[in-house]
């Protein structure tokens, strides 16, 4: 357990982050939390936002009760602002607004009314701030990210193979494709902290084939690396088959099969991490509050595989799994991006 105090260091990486996204002098920075925030990440924004002169102000909503008959986790759909008619004005009005609510804007169904206004949106993931000041994004990492998207979006196939048994293939006809590199400084556009990643969601119908979690892959809904492989059937976009001994796949099934929804079977979106200073071995070094695991999201070379809503796909639900997988090999177009985890340079 890591101390939650003050340090500097980690004012300087949120001021760090707040120069990247362009803030102003006598700028409005909204902090946009919930009761259940971490009060430490939003002491450290709004001094680091006061260090560059601009007008930061919190905007604090309470944390809604859950409706889930399970525990979420990392849904990237925040619940908090329900449509509040108040925190929707203060938003909209807000050039730059931190996102520091447990799950993030990213897929909340607020989003698009805020950006259309002309809002950038920071979002700070969940982190403990020792974890965010490891990775502060830096402006040689947007470049490479920008590229991969580029690269997606003109792929008509995507397919990911390993040798612990993968072999999935992906439709990327019509899919929506979107990068992160860890900040935002354009009006109307979101990012989140740490970056690097890039993610696309396929059209319904898109992906078939078999993926093999193996032992050492990560569920970050459970915060755990697995022990055991786990071997998952795909047809029609949807899980048919969770194959596995042990814990894992028992929790998989039962945390699954708890929501009697057929979209949390769903392939939401599939990608492959970039940030070459995020840690594959950092869930180990943190309790499960200190950490909601997107450096595991953005290491370098891992094949990112979630499960749950696809609003491009029509599919919406809370039921969510993001899953790095280690050793793949990724292929747009049959031209290797990642080969065996590796990023082809």
């Amino acid at each position: 357990m890591l101390t939650d105090r003050m340090e500097a260091p980690w004012i300087e990486a949120f001021e760090a982050v707040l120069r990247l996204c362009r803030a102003a002098p006598g700028e409005p920075v909204c902090l946009l939390a919930e009761t259940q925030s971490r009060a430490l990440n939003i002491d450290l924004a709004e001094l680091a936002a006061l260090r560059l002169g601009c007008r930061p102000f919190r905007l604090v909503v309470p944390t809604p009760p859950s409706a889930a008959p399970v525990p979420v986790r990392s849904t990237g759909a925040s619940r908090a602002l329900q449509g509040h008619p108040g925190a929707l004005a203060a938003l909209k009005a807000s050039p730059l607004i931190l996102d520091l609510t447990l799950e993030g804007l990213l897929h909340a169904p607020e989003l698009t009314e805020i950006l259309k206004a002309g809002s950038r949106v920071q979002m700070v993931s969940n982190e403990h701030p020792e974890a965010l000041a490891r990775l502060v994004p830096r402006p040689e990492d947007e470049a490479p990210v920008r590229a991969a998207v580029k690269r997606a979006r003109a792929a008509k196939r995507m397919t990911a193979v390993s040798a612990a048994g993968t072999d999935l293939t992906i439709d990327m006809e019509g899919a929506a494709t979107a990068g992160v590199w860890g900040w935002t400084d354009r009006p109307g556009t979101v990012a989140h902290w740490p970056g690097g990643v890039v993610v696309s969601f396929p059209r319904a119908g898109s992906v078939a084939g078999t993926l093999v979690l193996d032992a050492g892959d990560a569920n970050l809904t459970f915060k755990r690396y697995l022990e055991r492989p786990i071997r998952l059937l795909i047809e029609n976009d949807h899980i048919v088959s969770i194959e596995g001994e042990g814990t894992d796949a028992e929790l998989m099934r039962r945390y699954l099969s708890a929501w009697g929804d057929r979209a949390a079977y769903a392939v939401s979106h599939v990608g492959w991490g970039m940030n070459p200073r995020a840690r594959y071995e950092a869930l180990a070094m943190y309790d499960r509050r200190d950490t909601n695991g997107t450096e595991l999201r953005a290491f370098a070379g891992n094949f990112l595989f979630s499960t749950g809503a696809n609003e491009f796909a029509g599919r919406f639900t809370e039921g969510h799994f993001d899953i790095p997988v280690r050793n793949c090999t990724i292929a747009l177009d049959g031209v290797p991006v990642v080969v065996e985890g590796n990023l082809v340079p």
